[in-house]
């Protein structure tokens, strides 16, 4: 189905030929049409499948229909995003779009670390879209630099990531100051009770529309899991950089401690690697991220900040140096790469406390990693052996049957 179909005017149709888009998605084939009827929408996707333009084509086509304000233009449509990286990513796929439109429509981030004085004065200068962090949004609000009086459309982005970082009160506060009368486009990859219920909370009969398919995980990702013990996955990782000849690796760790001293150790072993976490100042993380992108260094080393939202074109591998904690945040990890229909690979390091999670891991995204070994460096000991733990103790409070049998006895009291 070309985008012809989609009911996309024909200044629209122009801007997507002009970014070399040939053809629709499937989130794109089903949504758009949906938002320009003006529907609520729950949309589930998953990362990589060009959702941005599926909710960002039919609010610049409502924008494109709005009359002209004589003075400064107000804000239209809000777009919230979990992460800084996510939020400067789709208000520039906004500003690219915007290239190419009749008029100018005014698009603006705003995301903490970032100047604030900047961001008040091209809220002052007008724009009609804003995509925003939470956090940084609610803060111009209180100071009221910012209103909603004109807002026809909000777009939840990763809303499950949104929730899962916490910001479930900020969600709360901001849904207070806006317009009820609105259209909500929610999309998320994954459909926890948590998201259910904020889109129960928040969305008016929305339609729902489901791109993901029967198996979360994306199909041409190969998935390896290499067994290893833990000392030896550094020197393993360096060998099957140098051996494979992987040129472009994101390497995921549990923490910003581990994300530093491994970039540091890799860069060591003569390795062009960098870390990137979330002690790192926003001109930082955006310097270190170009860097990785345009390939100035080969090895990015990063903790779940960067599992969201960050469009690496053309990212080879994915590494799971330290497994996720969830398997919600596995299917976010390897979709960085083979992202657009490219063919990716995603490995993980096992070692003998990994087993069970791993395999709790396969049993919820509905696949089955066969177990490798490398030689050289293969899993070596045993399994440590469970522990059985005391019988539990009963509790000081009271059980539900002791209650009730207090409550019985003074009732017997009072009679």
């Amino acid at each position: 189905m070309p985008f012809s179909k989609l009911g996309l005017l024909e200044s629209l149709q122009r801007v997507v030929a002009a970014v070399h888009y040939i053809e629709p998605t499937p989130i794109q084939q089903q949504t758009i049409p949906l938002a320009l009827e003006g529907d609520d929408l729950i949309a589930q996707a998953q990362t990589g499948t060009g959702k941005t333009a599926a909710f960002a084509l039919p609010i610049l086509q409502m924008l494109s229909r709005v009359d002209p304000d004589d003075g400064p233009s107000p804000v239209r449509a809000l777009v919230l995003a979990p992460t800084r990286e996510l939020a400067q990513q789709v208000a520039d796929t906004f500003e690219e779009f915007e290239k190419y439109m009749p008029r100018e429509i005014g698009i603006t981030a705003i995301i903490g670390g970032e100047s604030i004085e900047f961001q008040r004065r091209h809220l002052r200068n007008g724009v009609q879209v804003v995509v925003a962090t939470p956090g940084r949004l609610l803060e111009l609000i209180r100071e009221e630099d910012i209103d909603f009086e004109e807002l026809r459309v909000l777009v939840l982005d990763e809303a499950d990531r949104l929730l899962a970082l916490g910001f479930a009160e900020e969600l709360a506060q901001l849904m207070e100051v806006l317009p009820t009368e609105r259209q909500t486009l929610l999309f998320s990859a994954t459909y926890p009770k948590k998201v259910e219920k904020l889109a129960a909370e928040i969305l008016q009969n929305p339609v729902r529309v489901n791109a993901t398919g029967d198996v979360p995980t994306v199909a041409n990702i190969t998935q390896r899991a290499i067994e290893v013990n833990q000392l030896n996955r550094r020197p393993l990782l360096c060998h099957l950089i140098k051996e494979e000849k992987w040129e472009h690796v994101l390497v995921f760790v549990r923490s910003k401690r581990a994300a530093r001293n491994l970039a540091a150790k890799l860069t060591r072993d003569g390795i062009k690697a960098d870390a990137f976490h979330g002690d790192l100042k926003q001109d930082e993380r955006t310097y270190v991220l170009s860097l990785f992108k345009n390939r100035t260094i080969h090895v990015l080393i990063a903790t779940d900040i960067a599992a969201r939202g960050i469009d690496i074109q053309n990212l080879s591998t994915v590494v799971n140096y330290d497994l996720p904690r969830s398997p919600v945040d596995y299917i976010h990890r390897i979709g960085r790469t083979g992202r657009a229909g490219a063919d990716g690979l995603a490995i993980s390091f096992i070692d003998h406390n990994d087993v069970a999670h791993f395999s709790l891991i396969e049993k919820r995204t509905n696949v089955c990693v066969d177990r490798e070994q490398v030689p050289g460096f293969e899993l070596t000991g045993d399994a440590p052996k469970k522990k059985k733990g005391p019988p539990p103790k009963k509790g000081k409070r009271p059980s539900k049957k002791d209650k009730a049998r207090a409550a019985a006895q003074s009732a017997e009291c009072e009679d």
